[in-house]
């Protein structure tokens, strides 16, 4: 049950219902039903999604309490000194399940032959294979800092673990050292196979096998190594140089975050209370930041990467992604376009349109112009080197690349810099607003006219997050919405100016305006005794505004259907309050991820995918897009995919005020709505 102090009458706390997300998260790494090494890799989710809740979440409820504020208005009626006491415990006690599953799934490994040991386990035949690896790939690039009085201890790493090493010297002293566990490394060795056995050893333990080479110049009695890590504020502090680019401040301001104020210190429980003291005391942390016992392993988002072992028994199926129907990547895009709008549904859809639209438009001698709005890119992107083949072409290639998404930033400068050199004229949004939409506009000269072509999409133009984040994209000729989103680029650069919009709904000036209409219209509906109908998918929901919205059209008999993967803080299943809304979320092998917001029903629904939640950054904060969908099969599919979402009674779960997780279950048949979606689109392609 969720504690009576963590909601107030009206809303959850955001925070904690971050945690409670994140706890599902958990489920499937703790689920039997879900292949084994997925299940690793959702512990691996799990850890890395903790780390960066406390890099921003945490760190921000901390600022209030360090600034001697309470800000119970902003955190749900809870005083942020209460809060932080509330999170911790809950971390606490989820870091303690994650190290039993993590224990449970090694078990099972081990009836698969699959063997993850440690230092004290590892035998003679092993012995030659762990040092010979060590000195050939680790030693010559290992930071070691030995710690002592006259050296002052550099600032950790954020979120980098360390092994803290104690010696217990022969004269009596004692020593201190820190081993750090480099980032970018493997963390799981691979050990030569011995009958039929696969053999895994974690890094960290062969580390401490070879202890007594790292430290051979010590003359100790007995040494021990415990890890420990440190997690950082992540907010960005700009400088005012005015001589200094963007560029440059936003960089400088990413290298700052390595240094900021540490928010949470998490140390194996099993450490000596000297050891531990004296690390506290060197690092600067101190009772007033979340100070976490945890098991003999941090970091284990590195899970994620576990190997595979070739082992596609212990994974999910590959299913291989989809052409949509009647869009060939062996044609001209261009023409099909022109006829039809069509939508790509990723990953059920494959992620290629994008990249072949882009393509296609840098090498047609008729394009003009291409404007596009970047966030988050891949670490290879084909959409960054499209877009750089259109500017060396000649075209007039507009980026507003978010240099501020954040812990993207070192890479979005990465692909602004070398775009840059190639021409590509840059915008990085506008001052005070983030961009987070995702559009992209195509200028053609068709008999002697500029026709625009383009698409809109709920996520990242980004080829590896597209393979796991299951995203709307809508390719469109629509000369009425392409042209609303030339007036969104134009704004980039006349930014004083507002802009007037019929068919698209925009943030930071329309956002909560238009929806509020648009509920306001299923609200008139269920006073004059017709059916008021709401369904939205989204990320989160924590706009208190919005939430209240939901509550009034609720109490005038709306009927509200809500898929939440993330922050829901309304409370649904009230008496007099919200007795008429449903909130479910769906975790799965996909990252559900597209917001959709359908208003009535039937023929006269309205339809519009976004690229915003209804949280208060994505509706005054940002710049955001929500597109009508008027094309009627596309708008069925919209409604289908929603509709098989929503019948999810194997991978779904209540949002309720028990705040248990409990799984959605009923007397149907049992849907697995992302089996369900794919197995819908490859029927379209067989009819």
């Amino acid at each position: 049950m969720i504690a009576t102090e963590t909601v107030n009458d009206k809303y959850i706390n955001r925070e904690i219902s971050w945690l409670q997300f994140n706890a599902r998260v958990l489920q499937e790494a703790a689920d039997e039903n879900v292949p084994l090494i997925e299940r690793l890799r959702f512990l691996g989710i799990f850890s890395n999604n903790l780390d960066e809740f406390f890099k921003v979440r945490y760190a921000t409820v901390k600022r209030i309490v360090d600034a001697g504020k309470e800000g119970k208005n902003q955190l749900g009626g809870i005083p942020a000194t209460e809060l932080l006491e509330i999170i911790t415990q809950i971390v606490i006690d989820q870091q303690a399940e994650s190290i039993e599953v993590l224990d449970e799934i090694d078990n099972r490994l081990k009836e698969e032959n699959i063997y993850v040991i440690n230092e004290t386990e590892i035998d003679s035949s092993q012995h030659d294979f762990i040092k010979n690896y060590f000195f050939q790939n680790v030693s010559s690039e290992l930071v070691t800092i030995v710690l002592n009085d006259l050296v002052q201890l550099p600032n950790l790493k954020d979120t980098a673990a360390y092994l803290a090493v104690k010696m217990q010297m022969k004269d009596g002293a004692k020593q201190y050292a820190l081993i750090e566990i480099p980032k970018g490394i493997s963390r799981f060795i691979v050990l030569p196979k011995q009958n039929g056995n696969n053999y895994i050893i974690m890094y960290d333990d062969l580390l401490r096998y070879c202890l007594s080479d790292i430290f051979s110049i010590f003359d100790y009695e007995t040494i021990s190594a415990h890890m420990v890590k440190i997690t950082r504020d992540a907010e960005l502090d700009f400088e005012s140089d005015l001589s200094k680019s963007f560029i440059e401040k936003i960089s400088d301001s990413v290298k700052h975050r390595e240094v900021g104020d540490p928010v949470r210190f998490v140390y194996d429980k099993t450490i000596d209370e000297d050891t531990l003291r004296h690390l506290m005391e060197m690092m600067g942390v101190d009772n007033t930041d979340s100070i976490i016992p945890g098991g003999r392993y941090h970091n284990k988002r590195d899970y994620m990467s576990f190997p595979s072992l070739g082992r596609t028994d212990l994974m999910y199926d590959r299913n291989e992604a989809l052409q949509v129907k009647g869009l060939s990547l062996k044609t001209s895009l261009f023409k099909a376009i022109k006829q039809k709008d069509y939508m790509v549904h990723a990953p059920y859809h494959t992620f290629s349109y994008i990249v072949k639209f882009l393509r296609e438009a840098a090498l047609d001698p008729k394009v003009r112009t291409i404007k596009i709005t970047i966030y988050r890119l891949a670490e290879i992107s084909h959409v960054a080197s499209a877009l750089m083949n259109a500017a060396i072409n000649g075209k007039a290639v507009t980026v507003s690349i978010e240099l501020r998404a954040r812990f993207d930033e070192e890479a979005n400068i990465h692909y602004a810099e070398e775009m840059k050199k190639e021409g590509v004229n840059l915008h990085f949004g506008v001052p005070g607003l983030k961009v987070h939409s995702k559009m992209c506009v195509i200028e053609r000269e068709e008999g002697g006219k500029l026709k625009r072509y383009g698409f809109i999409s709920t996520g990242n133009f980004n080829e590896s997050t597209a393979k796991i984040y299951t995203d709307y994209t809508l390719f469109t000729y629509n000369q009425a919405i392409l042209k609303e989103l030339n007036k969104i680029f134009n704004f980039f650069e006349t930014n004083y100016r507002v802009y007037s919009y019929k068919h698209l709904i925009v943030s930071p000036h329309y956002t909560e305006k238009r929806f509020f209409k648009l509920i306001n219209e299923e609200i008139e509906k269920s006073n004059k005794g017709e059916e008021g109908y709401i369904r939205v998918k989204m990320n989160s929901l924590s706009n208190y505004a919005m939430v209240d919205k939901l509550y009034e059209a609720s109490n005038a008999g709306v009927k509200i259907d809500m898929i939440i993967r993330g922050i829901c803080c309304l409370i649904p299943g009230i008496e007099g309050m919200s007795e008429n809304i449903k909130v479910i979320s769906v975790v799965d092998k996909f990252l559900e991820h597209p917001r959709v917001y359908i208003f009535g029903k039937g023929e006269a629904a309205k339809v519009y995918i976004s690229s915003a939640d209804w949280m208060t950054r994505n509706i005054h904060n940002r710049v955001e897009v929500s597109c009508p969908i008027y094309d009627r099969e596309i708008k069925q599919e919209v409604i289908d995919t929603f509709n098989i979402c929503w019948s999810d009674n194997v991978k779904a779960r209540l949002i309720n005020t028990s705040n248990e997780n409990e799984y959605k279950t009923d007397d149907n048949r049992k849907v697995r709505s992302q089996i369900a979606i794919y197995d819908y689109y490859l029927d379209k392609l067989k009819d």
